[in-house]
């Protein structure tokens, strides 16, 4: 699991990268202002699996290679290069994308039963007051 924060030219945002069963789940978490260490603290200690949990993301395949031991002196050069990159993986962008169009169509559905039962009960006004004019009252 890795978190990277940057920022996007707005706000500060805060992208998990998430390895479960050889799939690849991103989450993004807006930060807003710049967040000091004990607010990144608080977000991972508290937050974070509650983030995780709560959201519903199928997840795109990443078969992850298998670690093998590696050179100390080729780990720090691949630090030092993770540390020259900024903002998120296209895989995690892909994720992203792909959780935010669910919830675009979890919403779409929810407005459509909204605007049904809006409309439903509208009709039922409008059959419950004809028959009120149609007895005279």
């Amino acid at each position: 699991m890795t978190l990277t924060i940057y920022y996007d030219g707005q706000f500060w945002i805060g992208v998990i990268e998430f390895h479960e069963n050889e799939k690849l789940k991103a989450f993004r978490h807006i930060f807003g202002a710049e967040p000091n260490d004990t607010e990144v603290l608080e977000f991972v200690n508290d937050r974070l699996l509650n983030i995780i949990n709560n959201r519903k993301q199928i997840g795109i395949e990443d078969k992850k290679k298998l670690k093998k031991k590696i050179n100390p002196k080729r780990l720090q050069r691949e630090v030092a290069k993770e540390m020259q990159n900024f903002g998120v993986s296209t895989k995690a962008q892909e994720a992203i994308k792909q959780e935010m169009e669910l919830r675009k169509l979890e919403s779409k559905k929810r407005k459509k039963e909204c605007n049904e039962a809006l409309k439903q009960k509208k009709w039922e006004l409008k059959k419950q007051k004809a028959k009120q004019k149609h007895k005279g009252r």
